[in-house]
């Protein structure tokens, strides 16, 4: 009953009031970014959602416009030079993902879920689809996000999404929700072009 009813209502309604409470701040952020370089206000994505159907992911754009499209943060060479001054901190606070409350009233996505994963991310997609991760909804947070986020590997990030998909209830998605908000306020698990640093180096200590 939650997973294909409840869930979906509370997403809409709790996305609606967010999306009005936090209009102010979205609009302060939409002049930031169009003052601190050349470019759209929002970034456009290509990404694999529910039964592996694409969709565009909404964010504010934090990178300059001549960075390489399609490529995930982690295969960058240097990400940071791509990163904008507004982006650094927009990435730093997770505010440049508040424009997917749009996603999330559109029905494409969900507050809590896997995150979603790029098109061409062949490797994360395939591990998911051991666990069954690619049959819900990606979400704006989840499991995986509050348990190493970009530190994770990628078969130990599927693992953490399959375990969501197995085991999502009301009280899961309270307690993945709120640990979000220590989460982002302590910016755990925050490395730019880190994806699997968690358990980089053991084998030399």
């Amino acid at each position: 009953m939650y997973k294909h009813y409840i869930k979906r209502g509370l997403d809409f309604i709790l996305s609606l009031l967010g999306l009005i409470l936090v209009s102010p701040i979205i609009l302060v952020l939409c002049i930031w970014i169009k003052t601190d370089s050349k470019g759209p206000i929002l970034f456009k994505q290509k990404r694999v959602g529910k039964d592996k159907q694409c969709f565009y992911i909404l964010k504010f754009r934090t990178m300059y416009i001549n960075t390489p499209k399609d490529t995930p943060t982690h295969l960058l060479s240097n990400p940071d030079q791509y990163i904008t001054k507004a982006g650094q901190f927009l990435r730093k606070t997770s505010l440049d993902e508040l424009p997917q409350i749009i996603n999330i009233l559109k029905g494409e996505m969900a507050i809590i879920g896997p995150r979603p994963a790029l098109w061409n991310q062949e490797d994360l997609i395939n591990e998911r689809e051991k666990y069954h991760a690619n049959d819900i909804k990606p979400g704006l947070t989840g499991w995986a996000q509050i348990n190493g986020r970009d530190e994770l590997e990628i078969e130990v990030k599927a693992k953490l999404d399959g375990d969501y998909a197995k085991h999502m209830s009301f009280l899961f998605d309270c307690k993945c929700f709120f640990r979000t908000i220590t989460t982002v306020l302590k910016h755990d698990g925050v490395i730019e072009g880190g994806t699997g640093e968690m358990h980089k180096g053991e084998d030399t200590l």
